[in-house]
């Protein structure tokens, strides 16, 4: 049985003890094994003494194993019984089912042959791919963009512009819910490793295809590795197997990744943006291009004149955009624990139904005014005393509308300590929150907005500095 230890934490620390991302995957085929060697078994174990110290972690491939019967299956049961005990070991098994069936085939690989992760296929959706997630110390990586030819024929099938592929990345975190989960993507698409990485700035990417299937080492790393150094791990079976050397050649992939390594985290601290801004620059693109953030001269409730005006109930008419802004709040809950989301009518009602979709968590939402028929409830869906809720919005000005919104949940026995909101526009929300005991949170702020669509071309620089005298001006109101 292997450590109970996260996968994602002992696959770090390997990452770091080892100073590698070289996962040696261990595939082995009869016919290219040198005779000498008395078993398959045999075989694995001499690969794992000559790579030991120089790869992140192991990942066989059971097809190989089950092609050999009794005797394979065998062979795969002494080969993990070998392995270091500090390296993770990744099964490349691509399962897959539903109910009880997609349940047995996580027992099988986490409990029966105790492997720190898995592959899992995700085409049968959500209830397909939860068994796999309800082992917390294990870890799953997602089949996303596969490294063999014909994978385009399937996984760049797009609806509304966004390809197969990009979908399931954006799915898998919703499924996740906050969680880590890894997706699989070859070497051999690295313009898809990069589109990947745009739109999930800190998932694990199991990178195939490096050698014999002919990937670009070079390209990969640059589209895919994160700000950290980590974010990718690149397998390699046959050039390491089979090398007249073994240990030389993973000595040499894993020094060639890391000089490549070295040089694009170098180029990366001198001219690329963080995660954090990746993000930001994106969502404010996504929202500029669907008007739910304008500019102008806008009269607002109180009678006072804005240069701009946030409006995310359009998010309804586009729900490409929507879904992916239901990513981001479903990251932003990940750390937080709660039992449901509560949504403030209206805007953040669609909101909040699409992350709820996302993270499988179930939605409320206080009314407004209760009815004056049927149930007159003031909190719609099902809720116990003594819950814990999140509050969830579209931004926040002041905590006013908060804190109204709060009471009839208080009043129900629910526990409310958090908020959570798209945008913070700085003037004074989370100080109000703060003194009733609330912790504000909130993805961007205007700011922030404005500096994206600035810098990304979208906002002329006369323009987004009377915004920013505008901001200024508010914020020393507060």
């Amino acid at each position: 049985m292997r450590s109970a230890v996260s996968f994602w934490c002992k696959l770090e620390a390997s990452i770091r003890h080892h100073d590698s991302l070289l996962c040696v995957g261990l595939d082995p085929d009869p016919a290219h094994i040198p005779s000498h060697y008395a078993s398959v078994a045999d075989f694995n174990r001499a690969i794992i003494d000559a790579t030991a110290g120089l790869a992140c972690a192991y990942k066989p491939n059971i097809a190989f194993y089950e092609a050999l019967g009794e005797e394979g299956l065998r062979a795969l049961r002494e080969t993990l019984d070998y392995m270091p005990a500090d390296v993770p070991v990744v099964l490349d098994a691509k399962r897959n089912d539903i109910a009880t069936t997609a349940a047995a085939y996580a027992r099988a690989a986490f409990e029966r042959w105790g492997v720190d992760a898995l592959t899992v296929n995700p085409y049968l959706g959500r209830d397909g791919v939860e068994p796999f997630l309800a082992y917390p110390d294990r870890g799953v990586f997602l089949l996303c963009k596969t490294s063999n030819p014909s994978a385009p024929e399937i996984q760049d099938w797009a609806q509304g512009g966004e390809p197969l592929y990009r979908h399931i990345a954006r799915l898998a975190e919703g499924w996740a819910g906050g969680r880590e989960i890894g997706l699989v993507i070859g070497a051999t698409y690295p313009e898809a490793v990069a589109d990947i990485r745009c739109h999930s700035p800190n998932a694990w990417f199991l990178i195939p295809g490096i050698g014999a299937q002919g990937g670009e080492l070079q390209a990969v790393l640059r589209a895919g590795l994160r700000p950290d150094g980590m974010g990718l791990i690149i397998n390699a079976s046959r050039s390491i197997l089979y090398a007249a050397d073994p240990h030389a050649a993973a000595e040499s992939l894993r020094a060639e990744i890391n000089a490549v390594r070295t040089q694009v985290l170098s180029e990366m601290r001198q001219r690329a943006p963080n995660a954090h801004e990746i993000e930001i620059a994106r969502l404010a693109r996504l929202l500029f291009e669907a008007s739910c953030v304008r500019f102008g001269d806008f009269v607002l409730h109180s009678g006072a004149h804005s240069p701009l005006y946030i409006d995310l109930r359009r998010l309804v008419t586009y729900p490409r955009i929507l879904a992916e802004v239901a990513s981001v709040y479903a990251r932003m809950l990940g750390p937080l624990k709660y039992e449901r989301i509560a949504a403030i009518p209206y805007a953040a009602l669609p909101i909040g139904t699409a992350v709820a979709l996302q993270t499988g968590q179930p939605l409320i939402y206080p009314r407004r005014e209760a009815k004056a028929y049927g149930t007159r409830r003031l909190i719609e869906g099902e809720y116990h005393a003594g819950e814990r809720v999140v509050l969830l919005d579209d931004l926040i000005t002041t905590g006013g509308s908060k804190l109204e919104a709060l009471e009839p949940l208080l009043a129900e026995g629910l526990i409310v300590e958090d908020v959570v909101v798209l945008i913070d526009r700085e003037q004074g929300g989370a100080q109000d929150l703060a003194q009733k005991g609330l912790r504000l949170h909130a993805t961007l702020t205007l700011r922030e907005l404005v500096d994206a669509l600035a810098e990304g071309g979208q906002l002329a620089p006369t323009d987004a500095q009377r915004v920013r005298d505008y901001l200024a001006s508010e914020s020393q109101r507060v």
